[in-house]
């Protein structure tokens, strides 16, 4: 019966009329968060102030807004949007260069005879991941030929590029030692443009000063720095004289995109 009555009093208070639960704020957080999260559901006439992540804004471009507790819900509703920055335009023009734009304005570009945007397009759009094109107007080659084949970060093509090639044209990438290619190594040129090319993830550098800083050694290797390519794994073990602090299992983590979560020791 005590259990029941448990069960019946923290329904009553998760889902009361006139209470609002915690806003969960996409790319944004209410001021001190870590503080007041815990004192949600809220009652109806409290109010907060919420912020935005680094790119994004609020609807009033304040860098705190806040919301109210209401019995609808929180007013006004807590929404960050994308700022996209419109930058000049080679090979082209538009009236928008040199502004910066909110999620869901588009952007009208003419580009210069000879020039055009991507699958021809007059126009992109400001998302939440950013522009939906890069705002650049390519050249455009007769009869669906396509231009030198795009760079990537750390990589290059195995062949000299050309300056023209022809519908059906195939290139291959590669990536620099210990960066890992991701997505399909060729890529085709289909009505004047590239398939999208390929990436190379980061590699891994665990240095000594590193390891130095969080007391630990390589467990099988005694290399002062150590280059790991990204899904290997590495394993680490305490410095003599020290003990792990954190759990047994982050001695062993894995390369991700450049990035490695080092345990700790004391």
């Amino acid at each position: 019966m005590l259990l029941l009555l448990n069960v019946i009093l923290t329904l009553w208070v998760c889902c009361a009329p006139g209470m609002c639960d915690f806003p969960e704020i996409k790319h944004g957080s209410i001021y001190n968060e870590n503080r007041y999260k815990k004192i949600f559901p809220a009652d109806v006439g409290k109010y907060f102030y919420y912020t935005c992540d680094h790119s994004f804004v609020t609807p009033s471009q304040s860098l705190w807004t806040r919301i109210n507790c209401t019995e609808k819900g929180w007013s006004p509703a807590p929404k960050c949007l994308r700022q996209c920055f419109f930058p000049w335009v080679e090979n082209g023009q538009s009236t928008s260069s040199g502004q910066t734009h909110r999620e869901g304005d588009i952007v009208h570009i003419v580009c210069d005879t000879g020039y055009s945007l991507p699958n021809g397009q007059s126009s992109i759009t400001c998302g939440e991941k950013g522009w939906s094109s890069p705002p650049e107007c390519r050249r455009v080659y007769p009869q669906g030929r396509c231009g030198p084949p795009p760079p990537i970060d750390n990589g290059d093509t195995t062949s000299f590029p050309l300056p023209q090639y022809p519908p059906g044209s195939a290139i291959e990438y590669q990536c620099q030692a210990y960066y890992v290619l991701q997505g399909n190594r060729y890529i085709v040129c289909r009505n004047g443009e590239w398939s999208e090319p390929p990436k190379c993830l980061d590699a891994c550098v665990i240095s000594e000063e590193m390891m130095k800083q969080h007391n630990i050694q390589l467990k099988w290797r005694d290399d002062r720095k150590l280059y790991t390519r990204t899904d290997d794994t590495i394993e680490f073990t305490c410095k003599h004289g020290y003990r792990p602090k954190t759990p047994n299992h982050t001695f062993r983590t894995t390369c991700q995109e450049g990035k490695v979560v080092y345990p700790h020791c004391e």
